[in-house]
Protein backbone atom coordinates (compact mmCIF):
# COMPACT_ATOMS: atom_id res chain seq x y z
CA UNK A 1 0.00 0.00 0.00
CA UNK A 2 1.09 3.52 -0.66
CA UNK A 3 1.48 6.07 2.08
CA UNK A 4 -1.63 7.86 0.87
CA UNK A 5 -3.64 4.61 0.97
CA UNK A 6 -2.45 3.89 4.50
CA UNK A 7 -3.39 7.38 5.59
CA UNK A 8 -6.90 7.11 4.10
CA UNK A 9 -7.39 3.65 5.63
CA UNK A 10 -6.26 4.96 9.01
CA UNK A 11 -8.59 7.95 8.85
CA UNK A 12 -11.53 5.72 7.91
CA UNK A 13 -10.74 3.44 10.85
CA UNK A 14 -10.64 6.40 13.25
CA UNK A 15 -13.86 7.85 11.89
CA UNK A 16 -15.65 4.51 12.22
CA UNK A 17 -14.89 4.24 15.95
CA UNK A 18 -17.93 5.34 17.95
CA UNK A 19 -17.24 8.32 20.14
CA UNK A 20 -18.08 7.76 23.75
CA UNK A 21 -18.24 10.57 26.23
CA UNK A 22 -15.95 9.15 28.90
CA UNK A 23 -16.95 10.17 32.34
CA UNK A 24 -20.06 11.97 31.16
CA UNK A 25 -23.14 10.63 32.82
CA UNK A 26 -26.70 11.35 31.88
CA UNK A 27 -28.63 13.62 34.22
CA UNK A 28 -31.22 11.99 36.45
CA UNK A 29 -34.30 10.96 34.54
CA UNK A 30 -32.49 10.58 31.22
CA UNK A 31 -31.69 7.39 29.39
CA UNK A 32 -28.21 6.00 29.72
CA UNK A 33 -25.77 6.93 27.00
CA UNK A 34 -24.22 4.35 24.70
CA UNK A 35 -21.05 4.70 26.77
CA UNK A 36 -22.84 3.90 30.04
CA UNK A 37 -24.60 0.88 28.53
CA UNK A 38 -21.50 -0.49 26.80
CA UNK A 39 -19.01 0.18 29.61
CA UNK A 40 -20.87 0.37 32.96
CA UNK A 41 -17.80 -0.47 35.08
CA UNK A 42 -15.62 2.06 33.25
CA UNK A 43 -18.41 4.62 33.50
CA UNK A 44 -18.63 4.11 37.27
CA UNK A 45 -14.87 4.51 37.72
CA UNK A 46 -14.75 7.60 35.50
CA UNK A 47 -17.81 9.17 37.15
CA UNK A 48 -16.11 8.74 40.50
CA UNK A 49 -12.90 10.33 39.21
CA UNK A 50 -14.93 13.22 37.83
CA UNK A 51 -16.65 13.68 41.20
CA UNK A 52 -13.30 13.66 43.02
CA UNK A 53 -11.98 16.28 40.60
CA UNK A 54 -14.98 18.48 41.40
CA UNK A 55 -14.47 17.97 45.16
CA UNK A 56 -10.78 18.91 44.93
CA UNK A 57 -11.57 22.07 42.96
CA UNK A 58 -14.24 23.02 45.51
CA UNK A 59 -11.80 22.54 48.41
CA UNK A 60 -9.26 24.82 46.72
CA UNK A 61 -11.89 27.44 45.85
CA UNK A 62 -13.10 27.50 49.46
CA UNK A 63 -9.53 27.80 50.74
CA UNK A 64 -9.68 24.43 52.49
CA UNK A 65 -6.90 22.85 50.39
CA UNK A 66 -3.61 24.21 49.12
CA UNK A 67 -2.95 24.28 45.40
CA UNK A 68 0.08 22.04 45.97
CA UNK A 69 -2.03 19.36 47.67
CA UNK A 70 -4.68 19.68 44.95
CA UNK A 71 -2.01 19.21 42.28
CA UNK A 72 -0.78 16.06 44.06
CA UNK A 73 -4.31 14.62 44.26
CA UNK A 74 -5.02 15.50 40.62
CA UNK A 75 -1.81 13.66 39.63
CA UNK A 76 -2.93 10.60 41.58
CA UNK A 77 -6.34 10.70 39.89
CA UNK A 78 -4.71 11.06 36.45
CA UNK A 79 -2.62 7.97 37.20
CA UNK A 80 -5.78 6.05 38.15
CA UNK A 81 -7.53 7.20 34.95
CA UNK A 82 -4.51 6.14 32.87
CA UNK A 83 -4.46 2.76 34.60
CA UNK A 84 -8.18 2.37 33.82
CA UNK A 85 -7.51 3.12 30.16
CA UNK A 86 -4.58 0.69 30.06
CA UNK A 87 -6.71 -2.05 31.61
CA UNK A 88 -9.49 -1.42 29.10
CA UNK A 89 -7.05 -1.46 26.20
CA UNK A 90 -6.00 -4.98 27.20
CA UNK A 91 -9.60 -6.20 27.41
CA UNK A 92 -11.38 -4.99 24.30
CA UNK A 93 -12.43 -1.66 25.80
CA UNK A 94 -13.85 -3.09 29.02
CA UNK A 95 -12.58 -3.58 32.55
CA UNK A 96 -13.31 -6.62 34.70
CA UNK A 97 -15.03 -6.52 38.09
CA UNK A 98 -11.68 -7.26 39.74
CA UNK A 99 -10.04 -4.36 37.88
CA UNK A 100 -12.92 -2.08 38.86
CA UNK A 101 -12.44 -3.09 42.49
CA UNK A 102 -8.71 -2.28 42.35
CA UNK A 103 -9.40 1.12 40.76
CA UNK A 104 -12.10 1.91 43.33
CA UNK A 105 -9.71 1.04 46.16
CA UNK A 106 -7.16 3.46 44.69
CA UNK A 107 -9.86 6.12 44.33
CA UNK A 108 -10.89 5.61 47.96
CA UNK A 109 -7.34 6.41 49.08
CA UNK A 110 -7.42 9.68 47.16
CA UNK A 111 -10.97 10.42 48.33
CA UNK A 112 -9.89 10.05 51.95
CA UNK A 113 -7.35 12.83 51.45
CA UNK A 114 -9.99 15.29 50.22
CA UNK A 115 -11.51 17.38 52.97
CA UNK A 116 -8.76 16.79 55.49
Amino acid sequence: MTTKSLFVAGMLAVLSIPSFAQGASAPAGHAESRWEKAHPRRDQVNDRLQNQNRRIKTEVAEGDMSKAKAAKLHREDRQIRQEERNMAAQNGGHITKAEQKVLNQQESKVSGQIGK
